[in-house]
């Protein structure tokens, strides 16, 4: 978990928003994530920020697997689990940002593509198909969480990580929270939708005045 909160500390949006003179947090829905930057500075600083919150969260797996796989093999995706949870507890609350980071979504399409292969195509067809249908990035990334959420304990039951049952549940429990947590995240959006009034997202580039007009 140090290894991926150290990881989770490179505050892609934040940066990005700084060198151009910016603080991300400050415009928008003043969060330091994907979504935001694609909506106050554009298409290209969104892609930017959604790769650079998946590496990190990619990076940290791969640390652990090349820390511990060796020693571990029988408990890897348990220390898979911890990286990717260290990376998004630092995406979401860096201690130098006064814990006021992200929500952790992009973070956690990294830990779907290092964590198996199995969950690529269903994260796939679960967020990209909500987002296309409603446009509505918060209800894909709750979807995506319920979806990872219920594969990992399918997966887990019918033996694809090769673990002892005690192992398996941890692995469980840790998704869980990480759900929750995600879900805690997003509690103003799910409000939104409830009220009907969550904004849409477009795969569009912002102009200036947009940009300003939601300071």
């Amino acid at each position: 978990m140090l290894i991926g909160y150290v990881c989770g500390l490179f505050q892609t949006a934040y940066i990005y928003g700084k060198l151009h003179g910016i603080d991300i947090r400050d415009y928008g829905s003043h969060n330091a994530g994907t979504t935001n930057t694609l909506r106050v500075l554009g298409f290209k600083a969104g892609i930017l920020v959604l790769f650079g919150d998946i590496a990190k969260c990619i990076l940290a797996i791969v640390a652990a697997d090349l820390l511990f796989g060796g020693s571990h093999p029988d408990m890897i995706y348990l220390f898979k689990i911890y990286a990717a949870a260290g990376a998004i507890l630092g995406h979401n609350f860096p201690f130098y940002l006064h814990f006021k980071g992200g929500k952790g979504i992009a973070a956690t399409a990294g830990m779907i593509l290092a964590f198996h292969p199995y969950f690529i195509p269903v994260a796939v067809v679960l967020f990209f198909g909500i987002f296309f249908t409603t446009h509505y990035v918060s209800l894909g990334s709750l979807v995506l969480y319920a979806g990872f959420f219920v594969e990992m304990i399918v997966l887990g039951q019918t033996g694809t990580f090769g673990m002892a049952q005690p192992c398996l549940i941890e692995l469980y429990v840790v998704t869980g929270l990480l759900t929750v947590m995600a879900y805690w995240k997003h509690r103003e959006n799910i409000k939104r939708l409830l009220a009907g009034t969550e904004r849409k997202t477009y795969l569009r580039h912002r102009s200036g005045e947009e940009n300003a007009a939601e300071k």
